[in-house]
């Protein structure tokens, strides 16, 4: 059989570098894409075979335009989209912050997923076999803030009606569409979590948190199910941190 295809976005670290991985070691041949170059090199270079990594801005409608390209003539198809590629703002009271920090985040988290699904659709209800599955990170922060989070948030809420509406469109074409909501899985970026966050009562506080191979074991989970079943939402978190009644 034709090893299945998967493209990763934000694949040069954290998440996307652990979701990445376990896809290789489940079987499937891995497209990468990120800013840093050398981050997805050694990612690529660790997962060996045919690893592609494709630096790319995925706010830039032709970089984007073109990454897809490369995937479909490097592998023929695409059976999985990750979208993963996102950023924050400063953590400042929202009405200091400055519209070019709040196009940045929507740009990168809801505009970025927007032009992959595009492309993705594209590429998948013309091949045969039809269709595939798009997976969206979501992130906690897509059912509850934390404090000074304004563009994380709202882009993270407009991620789960991107999600249903994608898994709407999709039906037409075999496409489904799935998201995962993640709370503190232990990466760079939540090494902040360990000595102390802001917290909804104004304290600072240290939170919890867990391994990301408990991401990436989902991810896997929900990209093996065949296409006429999908997970649809699935939270994987910090058992406690604070998000159930965060304040």
């Amino acid at each position: 059989m034709t090893r299945k295809v998967a493209l990763v976005t934000g694949a040069g670290s954290g998440v996307g570098k652990a979701v990445a991985l376990a896809l290789a070691e489940a079987g499937y041949s891995v497209a990468l894409a990120g800013r840093r170059a050398d981050a997805l090199d050694a990612v690529a270079k660790e997962i060996g075979g045919e690893a592609l990594a494709v630096p790319t801005d995925v706010t830039n409608a032709d970089e984007v335009a073109a990454l897809f390209a490369q995937v479909r003539e490097r592998f023929g198809r695409l059976d999985l989209l990750f979208n993963n590629a996102g950023t924050g703002a400063p953590a400042i009271p929202l009405e200091d912050l400055t519209v070019a920090e709040w196009k940045k985040v929507v740009d990168t988290n809801l505009t970025g997923p927007f032009l992959c699904t595009q492309e993705a659709f594209r590429i998948m209800k013309d091949q045969d076999p039809r269709g595939g599955r798009i997976i969206n990170n979501g992130s906690v922060s897509s059912e509850a803030p934390r404090p000074f989070s304004a563009p994380y948030t709202a882009t993270k809420h407009a991620i789960t009606g991107l999600t249903r509406s994608t898994s709407l469109d999709g039906r037409a074409y075999d496409i489904a569409c799935g998201q995962i909501d993640i709370g503190n899985a232990d990466t760079e970026m939540a090494q902040r979590m360990k000595t102390g966050v802001l917290q909804a009562d104004g304290t600072m506080r240290a939170e919890p948190v867990m391994d990301v191979k408990h991401v990436a074991d989902a991810v896997v989970y929900m990209a093996s199910l065949p296409l006429d079943a999908n997970v649809q939402f699935i939270t994987v978190m910090a058992t406690k941190m604070p998000f159930v009644g965060r304040g």
